[in-house]
């Protein structure tokens, strides 16, 4: 089957369409994707504004018409903190199915952590042990703990690394006072995190599931996307100290120049480095494992084990805690939305911290 998953994060808006069936690894099939940093559009009041919106809307319009065009017979359509935190996110997300028809799942932090967790521990299997699954957004900070498939804690923080540029690295480049103001504030909201992690054991294997640790590896002199995800990538603390230092001298127009920095993310990589950093102090681990595998592809796994129970026209597990939220099959032939929706809860085992 083709399934589409829609992907609204605070830095990018992504759909990936996969070939996929029950028991196999999906395959990448097409992608469309911008840079959209929805944070950028919230007003004094936290509200997402009109501009925002348009071109949120914008895009889910051409991803549906994408994802349609190419035959795509599910889409999973999911928002994470950029929306969940903005003031109007409920307004937004009813505009948004208004006026392309689209359901967007609001994920709540822990669902988020708890999903990027699961597509980790099917990437190591289950002689990896525990492992510990560290992500970092744009707009929050997921953490993950288990040894199971579902984590044993999921938890969410306001850390995000377009979130932290936004609100504490206002020159170019930083002053060494907000550079040092921010270390602090940083390691003030995680210590008490990582305390309630501690007492669930220590991990065999951290792992680290987002764009900002790829390009923190890749920095740090880790093998290029262009190798495959198969090679082998690891992100080494002392590595990660040096280079957090260099960054924070570095205008953003030099950070282009780094190895796996792109437009995007050059403004940000230096906050996505001070908590990285701090992680990896805190959680006492010289070093982590870059994983190729995240939330989409966590959502595109439960979706398939669930075919292998009920079958194609079952509904489609997701994360969720609250019950089941409609979203809009295509049609596999006309691109038009089928009279059915697909209803995607997912169980999070364990407990949960937001």
């Amino acid at each position: 089957m083709r399934l589409g998953v829609l992907d609204i994060g605070s830095n990018t808006v992504h759909l990936l369409l996969v070939d996929a069936h029950p028991g196999a690894r999906p395959v990448a099939f097409a992608s469309h994707k911008r840079p959209l940093s929805l944070v950028q559009f919230l007003d004094a009041d936290g509200n997402i504004n009109d501009a925002g919106q348009h071109e949120l809307i914008e895009f889910v319009l051409e991803a549906w018409e994408f994802a349609a065009r190419h035959k795509a017979e599910d889409l999973l359509a999911f928002c994470t903190s950029a929306i969940r935190e903005a003031t109007n996110g409920m307004e937004v997300l009813a505009r948004v199915k208004h006026e392309t028809t689209v359901t967007l799942q609001e994920l709540t932090g822990s669902e988020e952590a708890s999903m990027t967790f699961f597509a980790v521990r099917r990437w190591y299997g289950w002689g990896a042990g525990p492992i510990l699954d560290l992500d970092i957004g744009g707009g929050s900070f997921e953490m993950a703990f288990g040894q199971d498939e579902l984590p044993e804690l999921a938890v969410s923080v306001p850390l995000g690394a377009s979130r932290l540029t936004r609100d504490w690295l206002h020159n170019d480049p930083p002053t060494a006072k907000s550079v040092k103001e921010l270390r602090k504030y940083i390691r003030h909201t995680l210590k008490p995190v990582v305390r309630e992690f501690k007492q669930l054991g220590r991990a065999n294997l951290v792992a680290g599931t987002s764009k900002t640790f790829r390009s923190l590896a890749r920095i740090a002199g880790a093998a290029p996307s262009g190798a495959g995800p198969y090679v082998k990538r690891e992100l080494h603390a002392t590595d990660l100290g040096l280079w957090a230092q260099r960054i924070s001298a570095m205008t953003v127009e030099d950070r282009l120049y780094l190895p796996g920095v792109s437009d995007a993310r050059a403004a940000q990589i230096l906050a996505g480095a001070l908590v990285a950093e701090a992680a990896l102090e805190l959680f006492e681990f010289p070093s982590m494992e870059i994983c190729p595998w995240a939330l989409r592809e966590g959502l595109i796994l439960r979706r398939l084990d669930q075919l292998i129970f009920d079958g194609p026209l079952a509904p489609a597990p997701h994360v969720g805690l609250g019950g089941a939220v409609p979203v809009p099959r295509l049609g596999a032939n006309t691109g038009k939305a089928a009279p059915a929706a697909v209803s995607i809860p997912i169980p999070i085992a364990g407990r949960q911290a937001n």
